[in-house]
C-alpha cells in the first residue's frame, strides 16, 4: 500500500517540484498539499486527516512551520515531519528548534531551481521518507553473513534491515588504569539533536574531561546546534575550529561538512583538525575518522557513545580504537532511538558494555568517569 504524504509549502514551484519526485516512487503518493501551516492544522487537527509523513516549509504566512509543531505538540497529535529547510544562519536555528519540537529529520533545499532539480535532492528526499514511514522494515532481507550485517553497512537504508538485538547491559569488567586520561567521544545522526539534549545538559561541571561529538549534519547547521546546547548546558558547548587546543569541560561538535581528528601537536598537546576533504560513506562528518584519530592520542580510557542515527557509522571506528585504548562503549537502545541503526550495528558487532534508554546515558557516561 502507497505511503500518504502532505506537503506543506507555501511556494507553489516547490509544491509542484517535491510532488513529482514524491509521486514518482510508487511507494509513496502525495495525496494533499497546503500552502501555509494553518491549512495542514486543519486537516490534522479538524478534518482527522493521517498521513504517514509529511514534508514541512518553515518560513510561510499565517502559520509558520515551528507553530505548526507547537501547535501539534499541544494538541498530542502525532506526526512524522521531515522539514525541508534552507541552509540560511536563520534557517538553521528554526530546523533546530524544529528537531525539538519532534520533527524527524530535515533535508537541505538547495538554493537553487538546477539544484532542487537534482538527483542529489531527490535522493535525500526518497531515503527521509523511506526511513521515515518504516518501509525498510517491510523490504527486510536476511543477510548473506553476519560479518556483512554488523561491518559492512554502508548504505545507510541497508543497515536498517538487519533483526534487532534484545536490549541488554553486558557488566563487561573494565580495566582502570590510575591517573589516566580520560575523554568522552559521542556519535549519532537521525534523531541525535534531540537525544543530544538529554545527553549533554545533564553532564556536570566539574565533569573533568573534554567531549567529542560527530553529529550528522551539513554544513551551517552544526553551529546553531552547539549554540542551543550551549545554551542549556552547564559544560561549555562549541562547534570545532581547526588547529584548536582541546579543554576539559568542553563538548566539540565536528563542523558539518567538515571532518573532525584529534591530532598531537609538536609541543605534544591534543589539538582538532578540522578539514573540508571528500566524505567517507557520503558522511562528513564520519564518526569513523573521528574514533580512528584517537587511537594515536595520549588518552588512556575513552567513553564512546553512540546515540540514534541511521547507518552503522563509528562501528569500525570504535572495533579499532579497541584494539589500542581501554574503551567503554555506550549505546542507546531500541526503544528510544528515533532510528536504531548506529546503537544497534556496534551492539552486534560486539564492542557494547551497555544498552541503556537514552534518559540513563549521561548518569552512565559520569559514573564511568568517576564523577559524582
Amino acid at each position: 500500500m502507497q505511503k500518504k504524504v502532505l506537503i506543506v509549502d507555501d511556494s507553489a514551484l516547490m509544491r509542484r517540484v517535491l510532488s513529482d519526485i514524491i509521486n514518482l516512487d510508487s511507494r509513496f503518493h502525495v495525496t494533499k498539499v497546503a500552502t501555509n501551516g494553518l491549512e495542514a492544522f486543519n486537516l490534522l487537527v479538524q478534518d482527522h486527516e493521517v498521513y504517514d509523513a509529511i514534508i514541512l516549509d518553515i518560513n510561510m504566512p499565517k502559520m509558520s512551520g515551528l507553530e505548526l509543531l507547537e501547535q501539534l505538540e499541544k494538541n498530542k497529535v502525532k506526526a512524522t515531519v521531515i522539514i525541508v529547510s534552507t541552509v540560511a544562519k536563520e534557517g538553521a536555528k528554526e530546523t533546530i528548534r524544529a528537531l525539538e519540537l519532534g520533527a524527524f529529520d530535515f533535508v537541505t533545499k538547495p538554493d537553487s531551481f538546477f539544484d532542487v532539480k537534482s538527483d542529489n535532492f531527490k535522493n535525500n528526499i526518497i531515503d527521509c521518507l523511506v526511513v521515515a514511514t518504516k518501509l525498510y522494515q517491510e523490504s527486510y532481507k536476511e543477510p548473506a553473513s553476519k560479518e556483512q550485517a554488523v561491518l559492512s553497512k554502508i548504505n545507510p537504508i541497508e543497515s536498517l534491515k538487519q533483526p534487532v538485538i534484545p536490549t541488554i547491559k553486558e557488566d563487561r569488567p573494565i580495566r582502570k588504569v590510575p591517573n589516566s586520561k580520560k575523554l568522552v567521544a559521542i556519535a549519532c545522526s537521525t534523531g541525535g539533536p534531540k537525544a543530544l539534549q538529554q545527553v549533554i545538559p545533564l553532564l556536570t561541571e566539574n565533569l573533568g574531561v573534554s567531549v567529542l561529538i560527530v553529529q550528522h549534519m551539513p554544513e551551517g547547521f552544526t553551529a546553531s546546534l552547539a549554540n542551543r546546547l550551549n545554551e542549556m548546558s552547564k559544560i561549555t558547548v562549541k562547534e570545532a575550529e581547526d588547529k584548536e587546543l582541546i579543554k576539559s569541560g568542553v563538548a566539540y561538535i565536528a563542523k558539518g561538512g567538515s571532518q573532525m581528528r584529534l591530532l598531537q601537536d609538536k609541543n605534544g598537546m591534543q589539538q582538532l583538525s578540522v578539514t573540508v576533504e571528500p566524505a567517507r560513506n557520503g558522511l562528513k562528518p564520519c564518526a569513523d575518522i573521528m574514533y580512528e584519530s584517537l587511537m594515536q592520542s595520549d588518552f588512556s580510557e575513552i567513553t564512546c557513545v553512540v546515540l540514534t542515527g541511521m547507518g552503522g557509522d563509528g562501528t569500525k571506528g570504535i572495533k579499532q580504537l579497541k584494539e589500542k585504548k581501554n574503551i567503554y562503549v555506550i549505546a542507546q537502545d531500541e526503544a528510544t532511538s528515533t532510528v536504531y541503526g548506529m546503537p544497534k550495528v556496534v551492539a552486534e558487532a560486539g564492542l557494547v558494555n551497555e544498552i541503556l534508554p537514552l534518559g540513563q546515558i549521561a548518569g552512565a557516561i559520569l559514573k564511568n568517569l568517576g564523577v559524582r
